[in-house]
């Protein structure tokens, strides 16, 4: 049977409501829940953005079965992968074994901060796995010392350590980092319902193992309302991860998709209270191979209503796949 998840999106959201989020949802029933990892919203209208992990240790204290993970935390340029390491044993003791870190490459919108610059994408995914290698180090345990092409640590250790490590899910889009996954990830992480993602991460090690993707949805039981909203806070997402990855901020996005049109969101979201066309797209990723599904419920303030119709409604129809 699929697990079906929920999605924190701290870009729609503060620290206060996204807690109370995924209380409400560990109330409804859902498998497990993700979390984005951002500095910037996408659009200015979704308007958020706090800091990931402050929000995901307050979730573990506010919730007591729901599993926790990042949705992807970027360990190349905001944050030095031997910090990461360290945050992600911080939250498995935390959680008491709730906790998977999903890894990915990154976007130019969030890492920008630092001043670090963008370089092109073999590079980026170079200086990612490096730092995966750096993670998974620190998180067995002992010292280590690494002096590579882009990263040092100067005998660095682990001082609390969890019994078990947490799980690290790696985000995915093509074969290079597919590569990456099956070599050092313990789950596929992904944003769209590719069976050759899936068959890729496979061959090169990961057969067997969990795959997650992630699926937008706008429940609204006004249909029209559901579609305006779609296409005011997550009209973004029609440009694929070629795209997202290298825009600056809210306002390329913005630029980027002023001729997108609520129609072409309606398209490719469910939106309204229609439960079959969200069973529908879980039945996608499904077929492709993947193992679990988060939702993501778009606008902040809208998660209340979407949790109860997902109780009564939707969470029932998506146990029958």
């Amino acid at each position: 049977m699929v697990r079906i998840g929920y999605t924190m999106m701290t870009e729609q959201a503060g620290p206060r409501e996204l807690v109370e989020h995924v209380v409400g949802a560990e109330r409804a029933g859902f498998d497990f829940s993700v979390a984005s990892d951002h500095a910037f919203p996408w659009l200015d209208a979704q308007g958020h953005s706090p800091y990931a992990w402050s929000v995901l240790g307050a979730a573990a204290q506010a919730t007591t079965r729901i599993p926790l993970m990042t949705f992807v935390t970027c360990p190349t340029f905001r944050y030095h992968p031997a910090v990461v390491a360290q945050k992600a044993a911080t939250m498995q003791l935390l959680s008491e074994g709730r906790f998977r870190l999903g890894l990915g490459s990154g976007e130019n919108l969030n890492e920008h901060i630092v001043g670090a610059g963008w370089p092109a994408a073999p590079v980026r995914l170079e200086m990612f796995e490096e730092a995966v290698v750096i993670i998974r180090a620190l998180l067995a345990g002992g010292p280590v010392n690494h002096h590579g092409t882009h990263y040092d640590v100067d005998n660095a250790r682990l001082w609390d350590l969890p019994e078990e490590p947490p799980p690290l899910g790696i985000a995915a889009s093509g074969p290079r980092s597919c590569a990456i996954a099956g070599e050092y990830g313990d789950l596929l992480v992904a944003v769209e319902p590719s069976r050759e993602l899936v068959s890729a991460f496979g061959e090169r090690g990961g057969a067997g193992k969990p795959c997650v993707g992630q699926l937008p949805v706008c429940y609204d039981r006004d249909r029209d309302a559901a579609v305006a909203r779609a296409h005011e806070q997550f009209r973004w997402s029609v440009g694929g991860w070629e795209v997202n990855a290298e825009l600056p901020g809210p306002a390329g996005f913005a630029a980027a998709t002023r001729h997108t049109r609520p129609e072409d969101l309606a398209d490719t979201i469910p939106c309204g209270d229609d439960v079959d066309a969200v069973v529908e797209g879980v039945r996608e990723y499904a077929e492709a191979g993947f193992t679990e599904i988060a939702l993501v419920q778009i606008g902040g303030d809208q998660q209340g209503p979407f949790l109860e119709w997902a109780e009564a409604k939707l969470l029932p129809a998506l146990r029958e796949l």
